[in-house]
């Protein structure tokens, strides 16, 4: 049958099994907007306030569903402001498809009306970018990104559409995403493979070997649908565990085996067990700067066996011994049967005897009101059954640290890029992929100025997000920074500018709740728990001094960390 290129569009995109898009409409993606418009009951479009806004919705749709995620804007300004979101979804591994209009194919080239070159912009920051031209190959186009979108490591792919393509009109044959040939970008298919039965012995021999070893699961072990292998082998060796940033709830926190955190803000357990351990068993991560911090002196007396989909991340930042390239969850059932039981009981001990010692803690003798509070009262009251999503700073580690997290795809946060103005636009994605969940932003009150605008949206589709704002009148980790490190030069780090947000959540539709005393924390939780229609504005009032701990200061390797007890003298 006969459509228009943008009803071509709708149709794969339905063909995806694609229910919610993300987007803002312009010029050059009118006939988008037409067809969507025309097949509103079978796609819900959710009119954000910013592109940026619909980016990271669509980044918090894909983290909280494991389903693509689909954001559209038109071409020149509202290309370019998608582009924090995809670079966002690109270095944690994020599979959306971006979806631009771009000026008709003979006013190319031209430095015509809200042209710019998305294509060449987004380059390094997507798995692919297509620009199509030609309505004939538009339908194979959006099923090629879709599948480059999830296959291997995921992340982001850009369309870039003219406008004349959406305006023409041209065959449509229906295909289901399985009759498309399998498409794979080249680096997997030409490392990613199965192990043989002699390879998988030699890597269970030397785990079962090991005396002090260590396993550290990464955000590849959500996406690869892994996390029961790896607590099987974690339960089954007694080896412990930790987790990176994006790992969170791929291994319980309330596990007896999980030692918290590793690197900058990892807990001293963590720290010194990897500094220690004669093995490193790391699933699914990249061995950022954050986890590793001084590469010569990181782990000196492991040997490291690196299991990832991605060949170019082994060997990328740290020295591998026993590189593994291929399924995560394949490779860790192999190993499973052939691993010995509780192979390391003395260190599993020393273990426990550090996490004893060494918990994390926080001064509240003062009596105010504390961050790493407000975090375990929203655990306890939820019962650890929320989706939890962060702005970038203090208030993403807090929540990292005190927040026990159970399960995969429950902590949504930007690891890589540490994008302020994430976690709201984040979240309203999460709850519509994810209603039976219910869903809370952790924010800070320098991010959540960035982004704020996002709650018209929330209050607009009526999404019932909880913003718990840690609201410390100071962009709190550059001031903690400019504290322990530059001398107390607070330049420019102070943003205490008389702003009421439970008045600007009351602007907007939403509930605005002040908190300023730890006493009045549970009914504020409580009361926003309640609320089924609409966002809540919870403000936290917090010291501006709170800092975060332990931290590793730059240049020092991970196990000569500041824990707070050190934190005066290194003023």
């Amino acid at each position: 049958m006969k459509l228009t290129g943008a009803e071509i569009l709708v149709e794969c995109l339905k063909e995806q099994g694609v229910d919610t898009v993300f987007g803002y409409p312009g010029g050059q993606v009118l006939f988008i907007y037409d067809a969507l418009y025309k097949y509103q009951k079978d796609i819900r479009h959710i009119l954000t306030s910013h592109e940026q806004g619909a980016a990271h919705a669509a980044d918090g749709y894909a983290r909280a569903t494991g389903k693509v995620g689909v954001c559209i804007a038109t071409s020149g300004p509202g290309a370019t402001n998608l582009v924090t979101g995809i670079a966002t979804a690109y270095l944690d591994s994020v599979p959306i498809v971006a979806i631009t209009g771009q000026v008709p194919t003979n006013l190319l080239g031209k430095d015509s009306f809200q042209e710019v070159d998305i294509i060449g912009i987004t380059m390094p920051i997507t798995k692919h970018s297509f620009m199509v031209k030609d309505i004939r190959v538009l339908a194979d186009t959006v099923r090629r990104a879709f599948a480059i979108a999830k296959q291997g490591r995921p992340g982001p792919v850009l369309i870039d559409i003219c406008k004349d393509v959406t305006a023409a009109t041209w065959d449509y044959e229906p295909m289901k995403p399985g009759d498309l040939r399998r498409y794979q970008p080249e680096k997997f298919t030409e490392t990613a493979r199965d192990l043989s039965d002699a390879e998988v012995s030699e890597l269970a021999e030397v785990i079962n070997r090991a005396q002090k070893p260590i396993l550290i699961s990464g955000g590849g072990v959500s996406i690869a649908d892994a996390c029961d292998e790896l607590r099987a082998i974690a339960e089954k060796t007694g080896m412990p565990v930790t987790t990176t940033l994006m790992g969170l709830g791929s291994f319980p926190g309330t596990h007896e085996l999980f030692t918290g955190l590793i690197g900058m803000h990892g807990t001293k357990t963590t720290n010194l067990a990897t500094s220690q351990a004669d093995l490193i068993l790391a699933v699914g991560t990249r061995f950022s700067d954050r986890v590793v911090s001084k590469v010569d002196r990181f782990a000196p007396r492991a040997k490291i066996i690196h299991i990832d989909i991605d060949a170019a991340e082994i060997g990328k930042n740290v020295r591998i011994d026993y590189p593994v390239i291929g399924d995560i969850k394949k490779i860790l059932a192999q190993l499973l049967p052939k691993l010995n039981s509780n192979t390391c009981p003395d260190w599993t001990r020393q273990i426990k005897k550090w996490k004893e010692t060494y918990r994390l803690r926080y001064d509240n003798s003062d009596g105010k009101l504390k961050p790493q509070y407000v975090i375990e009262r929203l655990f306890e009251l939820t019962g650890g059954d929320a989706l939890i999503t962060t702005e970038v700073g203090q208030h993403q580690i807090w929540a990292a640290q005190y927040f026990k997290y159970t399960s995969p795809r429950q902590f949504i946060s930007s690891g890589g890029l540490g994008t302020m103005g994430y976690g709201l636009g984040a979240s309203i994605g999460a709850k519509l992929g994810r209603p039976d969940k219910r869903v809370i932003n952790v924010a800070g009150d320098g991010s959540f100025r960035m982004n704020c605008n996002e709650l018209a949206t929330a209050v607009e589709y009526r999404v019932p997000v909880i913003i718990a704002l840690i609201n410390n009148h100071v962009l709190g980790m550059v001031r903690q920074w400019q504290n322990l490190f530059y001398g107390g030069r607070y330049s420019q780090s102070t943003i205490d500018r008389g702003t009421n947000f439970v008045a600007l959540a009351e602007a907007y539709g939403a509930v605005g709740i002040n908190v300023k005393r730890p006493e009045e924390v549970d009914p504020a939780i409580k009361r926003a728990l309640e609320v089924v229609d609409r966002p809540v504005v919870i403000n936290f009032d917090i010291d501006m001094d709170d800092k975060v701990f332990p931290i590793v200061p730059p240049g020092a390797p991970i196990d000569e960390l500041i824990d707070g007890t050190e934190a005066q003298a290194a003023k």
